[in-house]
């Protein structure tokens, strides 16, 4: 049975990144079917703008303009974008959005001209819809990654570095088993590095 995931990436969340490159794997070793979404950590921490996640506001850019090209361009390049903007962002180091932006578009082949949907507020209803959507099967309490496996959301997991290869699929295999208990809400630790990038 193929098994059906959602995930919610933010192109700006490094640790939403490399869980998205750990999905890449399964994808590849297991039978599953990933359904890209967004969800911006600008509309997740706008009632909490002290935190320590000061500065999303900035995320509103990439994902407007990832909204956009889908919505013009089709679904197809949620994932198409990302991959270009993360790569961009979190192993090439560029921290220049309107770079990240102009560049990824030039990429993917879509028009420089999206760019400008970067201060469209038109498209936030839409970014407002999915990240509700990744709270209304996770939790109100949640980040980035989120994902949803066959139905169950939750928060992570989070990795530093991707798991690769049979490991990936090993990891995956454990997820399973832990979202098909009905009981269960959480696993964690603190962690104690940051991003690895590979």
């Amino acid at each position: 049975m193929t098994d059906k995931v959602e995930f919610w990436f933010d192109p700006l969340c490094p640790w939403a990144w490399m869980t998205s490159r750990w999905m890449e794997e399964v994808e590849r070793l297991r039978d599953v079917e990933v359904h890209w979404r967004i969800i911006s950590l600008g509309i997740l921490n706008e009632e909490n703008p002290g935190s320590h996640h000061h500065g999303h506001e900035e995320s509103m850019w990439l994902v407007r303009v990832v909204e956009a090209a889908a919505r013009a361009h089709g679904d197809e390049y949620n994932k198409r974008l990302y991959d270009a903007m993360g790569t961009r962002r979190h192993p090439g180091g560029i921290e220049d959005l309107e770079q990240i932006i102009t560049e990824s578009l030039e990429e993917v082949g879509l028009p420089a001209e999206l760019a400008a949907a970067r201060h469209a507020t038109e498209f936030d209803d839409a970014l407002r819809a999915s990240t509700e959507a990744a709270q209304a099967v996770a939790g109100e309490d949640i980040g980035t990654p989120c994902i949803s496996v066959n139905g169950v959301g939750f928060f992570g997991p989070v990795f530093t570095p991707a798991p690769r290869g049979e490991d990936a699929a090993r990891v995956w295999d454990g997820c399973l088993a832990l979202v098909s208990h009905h009981g269960f809400y959480e696993l964690k630790r603190g962690r104690d590095e940051g991003p690895i990038f590979d």
